[in-house]
């Protein structure tokens, strides 16, 4: 769907105001590091509560954000830590995560998010690819954390806290850590570029990337989060894992108007409405998800809502979510990799649920491309390169992902789009083999080459399938090597070996058998389109779920 064209001059000047109002953006940004932004807010707002986890009663004002982290950094630096180590980190959301970032942020180390789902295998993965010196972990996951086999070289076990009760032997905890330590400012030569992350997403390549994010992509993915607001807000929630750039970029959105973030457990569906309406949420951002159930059941939109951030919903829903909650809705377009790289102005709010996802955004230049490496033309579809200050510096330790994923400064996002010629950006697909399950990015290639090592298999496919509750499943598609039939390979089999070897939420949903993978006659690449294109994708297929046969 495009913008309305009734008073195309009038809303030509509008966009031209708009993108006017990117460049006072730009010229008006203030470079900042994250330990800067802290010490600063402390100073401004410091008896204002800053983050509160309520489920689990940890609250923290500004002041004590900025204490604490100075403490967890003295702490830390008599522990070994120097700038530039990697810290793998794996907590569930606590008060604790945000507090070590903080600190890692003014020691200029290096946090590497793990999701606390992850198997040894892909915890080990992780650690031995950044060449990690030092841990910090739940005591919740040490079980699953400690299996790991191999052990990463270079992570000596004295060299891990832990989060929690003491497990015995020579692991310290952080209790004991900090205990002791004062609070005095961190002195140490942190700059913009400085890596403050590395953040591993799901490639296509089999296993994940890990994404070196600097300082400056911190400062100028928060700033590009509220520098369209209305006005300050005061309280934002947060659902996602804090892993996840999202809840981190969130908490740094409401450090620059100096608003408190509410951050839940976990994300849930049927909890997230109460939690809006309990805390008196301002702005949160919102998967379609909820929005979905929501509509479902029938929410009586009574909320302190302003505005939401919403990806990816389809028109539809989100005229009903405006109706319904009587707030203001912003379609963007963005990755880890880039933040946002366009955003649907509220200078343009008519245009919400128009489909588009926006304009450029500040700090964001974009080209669609054709495969040949030509420039589209206006409408035409092609994938989307984007350059600009603050992008990842690259992928750790793959020099051939950033050969094929970087064109002289240009980032290949691997996405498709089309543009008008207004400067509207519309998502048209994706280039790369990923399948979306709830808020999951699943890498094909990764749950192929885990099902591969089964010994009666000779080939593997792993597919999408729409699902209404959580927008996308995992299923499989099994190619079995000549004489075995499919009686002789249980599914249980199957299951366990994935649940062995891959978080809960890669763990296919759907298993289907073939004798032969399509396949094409030149490259022999499988054909998933044509796996794709049934009728009923569910049809033959087991569901791990229900134990049955569909």
């Amino acid at each position: 769907m495009h913008p309305p064209k009734s008073k195309p001059n009038q809303l030509r000047k509008r966009v031209a105001n708009a993108l006017r109002k990117v460049e006072a953006l730009e010229s008006a940004y203030e470079t900042i590091t994250i330990g800067q932004l802290v010490s600063m807010r402390a100073k401004t707002h410091g008896s204002t509560i800053a983050i509160d986890v309520f489920e689990r009663g940890e609250r923290a004002t500004y002041m004590e954000m900025d204490k604490s982290s100075n403490k967890y950094a003295h702490a830390l630096r008599g522990f070994g830590v120097r700038k530039g180590d990697r810290i793998g980190v794996m907590l569930p959301n606590c008060i604790e995560y945000p507090i070590l970032w903080f600190s890692l942020a003014k020691l200029g180390a290096i946090m590497v998010p793990i999701n606390i789902r992850y198997t040894p295998r892909e915890i080990e993965y992780i650690l031995s690819d950044t060449q990690a010196k030092f841990a910090v972990v739940d005591q919740d996951v040490w079980p699953v954390f400690s299996s790991m086999e191999p052990w990463p070289q270079g992570l000596a076990k004295e060299r891990i806290v832990l989060a929690g009760q003491p497990c015995g032997g020579r692991i310290s905890t952080i209790a004991e850590l900090v205990k002791c330590v004062d609070d005095s400012m961190v002195e140490e030569d942190v700059g913009p570029d400085d890596l403050l992350n590395i953040q591993y997403t799901s490639g296509t390549t089999g296993f994940p990337k890990g994404c070196m994010l600097t300082h400056d992509y911190w400062g100028l993915f928060s700033y590009q989060q509220m520098c369209w607001d209305d006005g300050p807000y005061k309280r934002y929630l947060s659902a996602q894992p804090f892993f996840y750039v999202d809840p981190p970029v969130h908490l740094l959105r409401s450090y620059r108007q100096g608003g408190t973030l509410y951050l839940a457990p976990q994300l849930s569906a049927t909890r997230f409405i109460s939690w809006v309406k309990q805390h008196q949420i301002e702005w949160c951002q919102v998967p379609e998800l909820i929005a979905r159930e929501a509509e479902a059941a029938d929410e009586d939109g009574a909320t302190c809502l302003k505005q939401i951030l919403n990806w990816g919903w389809s028109p539809e829903t989100v005229r009903q979510f405006r109706k319904r909650f009587r707030v203001r809705t912003e379609e963007a377009y963005g990755m880890t990799e880039i933040g946002f790289a366009t955003r649907m102005t509220n200078q343009l709010d008519e245009l919400a649920n128009s489909g588009s996802v926006g304009i450029r955004a500040p700090f964001r230049a974009l080209r669609l491309m054709n495969e040949d490496g030509s420039p589209t033309q206006i409408g035409e579809v092609g994938e989307v390169w984007v350059s600009g200050r603050g992008i990842l510096k690259g992928y750790w330790n793959k020099p051939e992902a950033n050969a094929a994923s970087f064109e002289e400064g240009w980032f290949k996002t691997g996405d498709l789009m089309r543009r008008d010629e207004l400067g509207f950006y519309w998502l048209v697909g994706r280039t790369k083999d990923m399948i979306r399950r709830s808020s999951e990015n699943i890498a094909a290639r990764e749950v192929e080459a885990v099902i591969r090592e089964i010994p009666e298999i000779a080939d593997v496919a792993a597919i999408p399938v729409r699902d209404l509750k959580r927008g996308e499943e995992v299923k499989i598609v099994v190619e079995l090597r000549g004489g075995i039939a499919s009686d002789n390979l249980p599914m249980e089999r199957i299951v366990d070996h994935a649940r062995a070897h891959l978080a809960a939420f890669k763990i296919p949903r759907y298993i289907a058998f073939t004798q032969t993978l399509p396949r094409a006659p030149s490259s022999n690449k499988v054909l998933k389109r044509e796996l794709m294109a049934v009728g009923d994708p569910l049809a033959g297929t087991y569901d791990t779920k229900e134990k049955r046969w569909l």
